[in-house]
């Protein structure tokens, strides 16, 4: 057996007594009397590693852009060249018609700046509002105080603006300087302030979902169909950019649709969910319903989730403390209403 080596009491002494005696390397002899501290060899710190700065990617001249931006430029050459030839024609014909002729041109050239004007500050918005979606997923990731604080200020600025958030924006107020954590008071902000917001556009795409199943289960030409579709989903998408403060203009629609097509291309498509198809499967839905009826309720749920990609990218807070509208929330109603009830001539013929 190996015996222990020897260990030596507790004992309590103070490092200025004279019996207290430093050594350092291997001269550990103890004298008697004398407490002996050896000092512990010191790690050496391992050098952080150097960060990898990944430099920009240079941006490089784009032939489409050149070539649109060159085209609108002749574009709008051609028409000023056309309306100063025809305010000298009009002058030219008669004076009255001139004058006439120049005030309608300098109006329009008013109203085409204005026009301008608002879709650039359409699409700030919306790039603000799509900066500060990303930003509190940000602070969500990284439990960033500083920029949850500020995120969350920038939310109860705009709550300023929408009376029934004016509860929600003072229970976040007061509870601004007390949440340490920055991803629980991003999930706070989202907690206070936008269910009412939820529970409208979910209203909203239900809305929109039932009335293209409706029209396009009556509607005798796919022409028809297709129109009010379209209609529809630009309508819906518009509505809930200005229910989640986006305002868009005519521009910022467009950007707002290519955002939502590419949100669905990234999530799926326009393919139903799998809880859906196997509610219409385990129903029967098929067996009951006609050709047409069939067709309006695929055209609901194609609607119900392009409302749901919309919410998704029109939403200044991505869900982190609240779950994300399902495919049942928006269309179940529309799928038991259809599949569970039965016609008044099904019903006259099973009694």
């Amino acid at each position: 057996m190996n015996a222990r080596p020897p260990q030596r009491k507790p004992a309590a002494f103070r490092l200025d007594d004279p019996h207290v005696r430093f050594t350092e390397g291997e001269d550990r002899r103890r004298s008697p009397g004398a407490v002996v501290i050896s000092p512990e060899p010191e790690i050496p710190a391992t050098p952080a590693p150097a960060e990898v700065v990944v430099a920009p990617p240079r941006r490089r001249l784009s032939w489409a852009k050149l070539f649109w931006s060159a085209a609108s430029a002749l574009v709008a050459l051609g028409a000023s060249l056309a309306v100063a030839r025809l305010v000298e024609d009009l002058f030219a014909r008669a004076q009255w018609l001139g004058w006439v002729g120049l005030a309608l041109a300098l109006l329009a050239g008013l109203a085409l700046v204005v026009i301008i004007l608002r879709e650039g500050l359409a699409l700030a918005r919306l790039a603000e509002v799509e900066k500060l979606r990303r930003r509190a997923a940000e602070a969500i990731e990284l439990d960033d105080r500083d920029e949850a604080r500020s995120v969350a200020r920038e939310l109860i600025a705009f709550a300023r603006g929408v009376p029934r958030l004016a509860r929600g924006r003072s229970a976040l107020e007061g509870h601004l300087h007390d949440i340490i954590d920055g991803a629980d008071l991003v999930r706070l902000a989202e907690r206070e302030l936008m269910p009412p917001l939820d529970r409208t556009a979910r209203d909203m795409v239900a809305d929109a979902a039932k009335r293209v199943s409706v029209v396009t289960a009556v509607s005798p030409r796919a022409a028809v169909d297709l129109a009010f579709v379209l209609i529809t989903a630009i309508t819906l998408i518009r509505r809930l950019s200005q229910l989640y403060g986006g305002r868009p203009g005519t521009l910022g629609l467009f950007r707002l649709v290519r955002m939502v097509v590419a949100h669905l291309a990234v999530t799926g498509g326009m393919a139903a969910g799998d809880s859906i198809v196997q509610q219409m499967l385990g129903h029967g839905v098929a067996a009951k319903l006609s050709a047409r009826l069939g067709e309006g309720v695929l055209n609901g749920l194609l609607t119900a989730r392009l409302g749901m990609a919309a919410i998704e990218v029109t939403r200044p807070l991505p869900f982190a403390a609240l779950p994300p509208p399902s495919m049942s929330d928006l269309a179940g109603g529309l799928l038991r209403r259809r599949g569970d009830e039965k016609s008044p001539a099904e019903a006259s013929a099973g009694g």
